[in-house]
């Protein structure tokens, strides 16, 4: 018997629940659960100032595309993948506080956690979510995601 795939991405100004997500991809089927939680960290950056909190931002309507793509360019790579949900915080995340919770699951473990680390790199690299950080000094920035394919800390081949 075979079982109906899903695909999820909440965008929320609320705590990320990591037990929310994981019910999500639940499934008597699959003997994997891969998870991922992305959390805001304190970086100490030039002028010794450290993050205290990051601020998101999101083109909600185009994030919930381009997760869609990501989410098929997953099930094309690892077909076994059965669900997939992702939640990602936006206004601010305090240091400590998680910022992106995400699962998959699947029959074994090899696919799902390939299949993570792909969707956590595609997210940063695809879905329109921004960040900026808040620094201790109460200056802020914005910050550039390395997997953009715009980004300057990317190395650019001709």
């Amino acid at each position: 018997m075979s079982e109906e795939q899903s695909d999820a991405l909440k965008l929320s100004h609320d705590w990320l629940s990591v037990q929310e997500v994981v019910d999500a991809v639940n499934s008597a089927s699959c003997g994997a659960v891969s998870v991922f939680i992305g959390t805001t960290r304190e970086d100490v950056v030039g002028g010794g100032r450290k993050v205290s909190a990051l601020v998101y931002e999101a083109y909600e309507a185009m994030a919930q595309s381009e997760f869609s793509k990501v989410c098929a360019d997953i099930r094309e790579r690892w077909p076994s993948v059965t669900h997939i949900c992702a939640h990602h915080r936006l206004g601010c995340v305090k240091v400590g506080e998680a910022s992106v919770v995400m699962a998959i699951s699947s029959p074994h473990r090899h696919d799902g956690l390939q299949a993570i680390q792909h969707c956590i790199e595609q997210l940063k690299a695809n879905v329109p979510i921004w960040k900026k950080e808040v620094y201790d000094t109460e200056e802020v920035s914005w910050k550039e995601n390395s997997e953009c394919p715009w980004s300057s800390h990317r190395k650019h081949q001709c």
